[in-house]
């Protein structure tokens, strides 16, 4: 499988922002490893005519489950993959605390995703205060089990995993750390969907930026990153990007 480096802008990005883009695919116009940004919705038409012709996909942060309706401020998969999107994040640690998104409602969403022919991006990964309890494996477990749609296959969808208590921090779990939740992942989406987990790309997120990523990149069942801040600028992003495409 290719490996993928997806960078999450959050809410970030003006239209100014866009140079990034330029920036990013003139100094890797054909990485080995697959490109994606996902900026917020305001961007998302903009950066798929930037990209356009280019290695660099574009994808979402988030849909509403629902195809259409009364849901003032929401937009749709379909809306999403309109706009030039190829995926959407879905679960990211940030919607499932600040917005109180539940298993339930992440797996609705990557359901709708899926439907319009979107590949979802399910996030999970315990809190700092699950990790301290010894439950790291248990959280995990149960997210990915209520989160990820019956029917999902390689194609369709990517799993990153993301402990929350390394998000913007600067702090990662040990290396030995990440292979064991890795692993166990892997283990899991096997017992799901069979021999298909196998090409399901699992991606490590949680302040990776181009000082830890080769050798983040080298452990087992690591199959690209998910990541923040480090997405925002062409020169960052880049330098995981050749990491990636090197390991």
């Amino acid at each position: 499988m290719r490996k993928l480096a997806a960078g999450n802008w959050k809410m970030n990005g003006l239209a100014a922002s866009l140079a990034e883009v330029k920036a990013l695919t003139e100094a890797h116009p054909a990485p080995a490893c697959e490109m994606l940004l996902c900026p917020p919705a305001t961007l998302i038409a903009q950066m798929a005519g930037a990209a356009k012709g280019t290695a660099l996909m574009v994808g979402g942060q988030d849909c509403h489950p629902k195809a259409s309706g009364a849901h003032t401020g929401d937009v749709s998969a379909a809306m999403v993959k309109d706009a030039g999107a190829s995926h959407l994040i879905l679960g990211h640690s940030e919607r499932r605390a600040d917005h109180g998104e539940t298993d339930a409602l992440v797996r609705a969403k990557a359901e709708a995703a899926m439907a319009v022919g979107l590949v979802a991006i399910v996030c999970i990964g315990e809190t700092e205060a699950e990790r301290d309890a010894g439950r790291t494996l248990n959280v995990v477990g149960t997210q990915l089990a209520g989160s990820v749609p019956d029917g999902a296959t390689a194609a369709t969808l990517v799993i990153a995993y993301e402990p929350v208590w390394a998000i913007g921090t600067g702090r990662t779990p040990t290396l030995p750390e990440i292979a064991e939740i890795h692993a166990f992942i892997r283990a899991r989406l096997t017992d799901r969907i069979g021999a298909e987990a196998a090409g399901v790309r699992l991606l490590y997120g949680g302040s990776v930026k181009p000082s830890n990523a080769v050798d983040i990149f080298a452990l087992a069942n690591v199959d690209g990153a998910l990541v923040g801040g480090a997405s925002l600028k062409a020169a960052d992003f880049g330098a995981i990007v050749a990491a990636l495409s090197a390991a």
